[in-house]
Order: structure tokens, then C-alpha cells, then sequence
């Protein structure tokens, strides 16, 4: 992977696990990792996650609380806030942690039920950025190796500077390229990958 990523470094009373790999540390989402490292120091057993979709958030908070014995609320601005207050109660009553998935932040999430709304108030939010040149590139050579393919560091390189830098197009980018060169019967080089991506319209200015 490029230079500036690398693999989580989890603490030790975290077990290791298959899902672990897949997650790549870089600038932008190493505050949001650092900030589940130090979960004993939160101030209220709970804490918000935000970011965009397919960034990782959700494997994020899974990962974490299958280490900790927590709870997870996927998409938790559009679950039911009576089962979010009573959940984000045990949370501080047992001292087994909530990680709310969301959307939004407070004061953007603003829920009807009052008692939610001032327990989000004081509530911690960790955010995952766009990614940037390092998580972008670290995700395009991931995607092709749950494919079984290797992309030439030159490929890569053209891949996650040519293509807007987005968590779904790291995706659907590499989708095509390996339905193109299936297709084609090509060889994953930079020639075949350049095409692929005009074809699909996916090549930032082509």
C-alpha cells in the first residue's frame, strides 16, 4: 500500500480477526481509530460515529465492540429513540460500551425524545473523513486482492490520482476494471485499466 497508510494497530486485549485486514489507518480516519483506543477514558460509556457510507464506519464499530462486549446501533438517527435512551442508560449502568452509527452529529441529529436529545449532547462524536491519497489507494489495492488480482504500482498510482476520490467510486472502479479486462481477456496493466475506466466513465477529466 502507498506510503502514510497502515494497518490498524489494535490494543492488545483485542483479539485479531480476519475482519481486522480490512482496516486501513490513514490521516483520515486515524482520529476516529485513536479515539476507540481509548475508550476506557470516555467520559460516558458512548460514543457517535459519522461518516460517509462505505467508509468503513460500520466494520469500524463492529470491530470494536465484538473486542469490548458493547452495543452497536447501525443507522442510529433512524432507529427508535425510546430503544436508543434506554440502550445509551444500560450502556452507563453496565459499563459495556454504545457506539451509535449515524448520519449526523448533534445538533444536526436533533431527536423529539427530550431525555435522548441531552444524553447526545454530552455524548462523544469520532468523524471519518473523505479519504485521502493514502486510505484511497490502500482501498483500490484491497478490493482488487478480494478479487485475487495484483495492480502494478503504476496502475495504482494512476488509479487513485485519475479517479475522484470517493469511498463508493474505490469500488465501482475496480468493479470495472475487472469486468473489462474478464471481457477483454487483457492482463490488469495500466493500458487495459486506462480504458476500462473511459469506458465506464469513471476517469476524473477524461
Amino acid at each position: 500500500m502507498k506510503a502514510g497508510s497502515d494497518q490498524i494497530a489494535l490494543p492488545l486485549d483485542w483479539p485479531q480477526s480476519a475482519g481486522d485486514a480490512r482496516l486501513i489507518v490513514s490521516d483520515a480516519n486515524r482520529e476516529a481509530f485513536e479515539h476507540f483506543r481509548k475508550w476506557s477514558m470516555w467520559a460516558v460509556k458512548a460514543t457517535i460515529l459519522t461518516g460517509p457510507r462505505r467508509s468503513g464506519r460500520t466494520l469500524l464499530a463492529r470491530t470494536f465492540v465484538e473486542r469490548v462486549g458493547g452495543r452497536l446501533f447501525d443507522d442510529a438517527d433512524q432507529r427508535d429513540e425510546e430503544e436508543l435512551f434506554h440502550a445509551w442508560n444500560q450502556a452507563q449502568d453496565t459499563g459495556r460500551p454504545l457506539v451509535m452509527v449515524a448520519d449526523r452529529a448533534p445538533p444536526e441529529w436533533a431527536p423529539a425524545l427530550p431525555d435522548l436529545r441531552t444524553r447526545l449532547a454530552v455524548t462523544p462524536t469520532a468523524t471519518i473523513g473523505l479519504p485521502d491519497d493514502a486510505l484511497f489507494a490502500g482501498l483500490i489495492e484491497l478490493f482488487f486482492a478480494d478479487r485475487g488480482l495484483h495492480i502494478p504500482a503504476d496502475a495504482l498510482r494512476f488509479m487513485s490520482e485519475r479517479i475522484e476520490r470517493d469511498y463508493w467510486n474505490a469500488e465501482r472502479a475496480v468493479e470495472a476494471v475487472d469486468r473489462f479486462a474478464i471481457s477483454e481477456r487483457a492482463r490488469l496493466t495500466l493500458p487495459t485499466i486506462r480504458r476500462a475506466l473511459i469506458d465506464a466513465s469513471l476517469l476524473d477529466g477524461a
